[in-house]
């Protein structure tokens, strides 16, 4: 089903990638700190921003498989959509909100409560440009929306070993799947 609301957030991250900061993502599973806030945004909208408001993307380039991971460490009841490009990665999970409490840099601590929005990609080799937008705001005491937190993004190299076991793992599945459905004569 096409769905209005993902195209308006791609053209919106395709119209600010031309003036966007990048800011480059070593697979290192560091955090990379993000702002959001439509009061210091240069484009008053829910884009992830630098500290001077500058919409911000992260570069890399892999040669094999890597985590990426994002995560809110504002108020929880956050959203976002990530981006690759003008391509939509997917969501980060659903949370509950929680204002006025916040774990503010401390994105371990973020990440590992279920309480904040958090999301997993696994990403094959090539080139990424990582951006996102705010697709949900955690609400403030009178129910209205703070459209503003901060995130962060990690990126953690897949060891080849690793990454062969997923693929065997994964292999072996689909060739047990399908022995089942010949045994069953589906």
């Amino acid at each position: 089903m096409f769905n209005k609301k993902y195209l308006l957030s791609a053209a919106l991250c395709a119209a600010l990638s031309a003036n966007a900061g990048a800011a480059t993502l070593a697979a290192d599973g560091q955090w990379h700190a993000f702002d959001i806030d439509e009061t210091s945004s240069a484009s008053a909208g829910l884009e992830w921003i630098d500290l001077d408001g500058n919409a911000l993307s992260f570069d890399f380039s892999l040669t094999g498989s890597a985590i990426l991971r994002i995560v809110d460490g504002g108020f929880a009841g956050d959203r976002f959509d990530v981006f690759n490009g003008n391509l939509l990665l997917g969501q980060t999970s659903a949370a509950t909100n929680n204002y006025p409490e916040s774990l503010g840099l401390d994105f371990e601590a973020a990440f590992a409560d279920g309480r904040y929005s958090r999301g997993v990609f696994l990403l094959g080799p090539g080139s990424y440009r990582v951006s996102g937008l705010l697709s949900l705001s955690a609400l403030d005491d009178n129910a209205g929306a703070l459209n503003a937190t901060v995130g962060a993004i990690s990126l953690t190299a897949v060891p080849l070993p690793a990454a062969a076991w997923m693929y065997l793992a994964g292999t072996g599945l689909l060739g047990l799947t399908a022995r089942r459905q010949s045994k069953s004569g589906v």
